[in-house]
């Protein structure tokens, strides 16, 4: 290894929603800027797909991915946690692990890049003379609203969501209470605690933030992120835009034959896609609302789908593409039988990027996670949105009110299950109407923007150079 050439060590918290952006910065950071990368990547009992990824990224010449085992932390994880409080206590229990394996590496390398979830082993940095940033993989808004948190923890009395006013950001556009994140929700849990403390974390110990978004997604917050003199008051550290970066191509291994052959002999821009990501889990009544409002549509589908999980909205995050794959008994009576010449389920896993950029697909139902956005974005496709935890009610907001590139269910999907007329409304809005007509021509619109900015030159190549230089220029 070039001891002058820059070398970043990225980690990466446990779940493919997390592990795809890091592999994706890695990528970035090694192939356009020409830096030395190794990813951290913490694990649990790995998923297939997961196990896909790290094989091909292990075989890869570019880029370093060492996996950081936990100890054994069962005593602390209450089966009730949600999943930002397991997390947070697995990046809490990784520290040494993630002290050990820096140390062994001869030399030290220059600049630590931690994912959200890992703010807490940014002093580590510190003990090995590194430069520290954080990695947020989601929304400009979002990333505003975690480290603004820590003022409204202040201000704002009671529970978030039993207030009428939207909450206020300085620079931003109001957020309406019933679209924060997971973690706001109740004031009274620990999660609560952890997402405050997470957002302190970003400005009090890292030299920079580096956000998955670009000018054009969303200029008014990244705008006041920078230049806002109170919210900078808290913000302190520099903001750098690098994204859109989103998978080009499925994990090698992927099974795709049979869908790919289907869909290649479907009508141009003809059918709906529909998954929820890889943590995404429904209950069984709304998949059999779904399921009747797809069949009612009278569209074109391809479905991912995974058995039913009770109130679970978040059921295979750290478990994604494993389970019971061969009974579907869950869907309703006859309807395979009556959907086998409208559909085709796929269950638990499928290729989402080869899907979304084939020429057939028209629409996309996704549960709005930052990944899966950008995918369609890529792909040209317009979406339903139909957000299930975390950030996603932001993500969808975003999407539905500025961008104009989805339509939403008129209820939240947190508060009732979506009934089969509506659903078939929308799909139908989305796959026939003007409305998605005009959304389809927005997206493509929008899909060049984002290409533009990664180009050189470009807003967010620009950025990333900026990042890349100031780190080289303190080595």
């Amino acid at each position: 290894m070039d001891p002058k050439k820059l070398h970043v060590v990225i980690i990466s918290s446990p779940g493919m929603g997390h592990l795809v952006p890091v592999l994706l910065l890695a990528n970035r950071l090694a192939t356009h800027h020409h830096l030395h990368v190794t990813i951290l990547a913490v694990t649990t009992q790995t998923s297939p797909v997961e196990s896909q990824l790290f094989d091909s990224y292990t075989d890869s010449s570019h880029i370093n991915l060492i996996k950081i085992p936990l100890p054994d932390i069962s005593n602390s994880l209450h089966p009730n946690y949600n999943i930002v409080t397991q997390l947070a206590i697995m990046m809490r229990a990784a520290r040494n692990n993630i002290r050990s394996t820096l140390s062994a590496m001869s030399p030290v390398p220059h600049v630590l890049i931690v994912d959200l979830f890992s703010s807490e082993s940014l002093p580590i940095a510190d003990e090995f003379h590194m430069q520290k940033y954080v990695y947020v993989p989601c929304n400009t808004l979002f990333t505003a609203l975690t480290i603004y948190l820590q003022v409204l923890d202040k201000e704002v009395k009671g529970q978030y969501v039993d207030h009428t006013e939207p909450l206020r950001i300085p620079g931003c556009v109001p957020i309406r209470c019933k679209d924060v994140p997971d973690p706001m929700l109740d004031r009274n849990t620990r999660q609560y605690h952890e997402y405050v403390r997470m957002g302190v974390d970003f400005t009090t110990l890292s030299d920079g933030i580096l956000i998955n978004t670009w000018e054009d997604l969303d200029e008014t917050s990244l705008d006041a992120l920078r230049n806002n003199a109170i919210l900078r008051s808290v913000v302190k550290v520099p903001v750098y835009d690098i994204g859109p970066l989103s998978r080009e191509v499925d994990p090698p291994g992927s099974e795709g034959n049979k869908v790919i052959e289907w869909l290649d002999m479907q009508p141009l821009e003809s059918v709906l896609f529909v998954s929820f990501g890889s943590g995404g889990t429904l209950s069984a009544d709304q998949i059999t609302e779904l399921a009747w409002g797809l069949e009612l549509s009278g569209e074109r589908f391809v479905w991912i789908i995974r058995p039913p999980t009770g109130s679970v909205k978040d059921g295979t995050f750290f478990n994604s593409g494993s389970g019971p794959d061969g009974c579907l008994e869950f869907l309703p009576e006859g309807f395979l039988d009556r959907t086998q010449n409208q559909g085709l389920i796929i269950p638990l896993w499928g290729p989402q990027v080869t899907i979304l950029n084939h020429k057939s697909v028209g629409g996309f139902l996704t549960h709005c996670g930052l990944n899966s956005i950008y995918e369609s974005i890529r792909g040209g496709v317009p979406m339903i949105a139909w957000p299930l935890y975390a950030e996603q009610r932001l993500n969808a907001t975003l999407l539905v009110e500025k961008l104009e590139v989805a339509v939403r269910p008129e209820v939240l999907p947190a508060e009732k299950d979506i009934g089969r007329e509506e659903i078939e409304k929308m799909v139908k809005s989305l796959m026939k109407g003007e409305e998605g007509t005009t959304m389809r021509k927005k997206v493509r619109s929008l899909r060049e923007s984002g290409n533009q900015a990664l180009m050189v030159n470009g807003s967010s190549y620009r950025s990333m150079l900026e990042f890349t230089t100031c780190c080289e220029v303190k080595i």
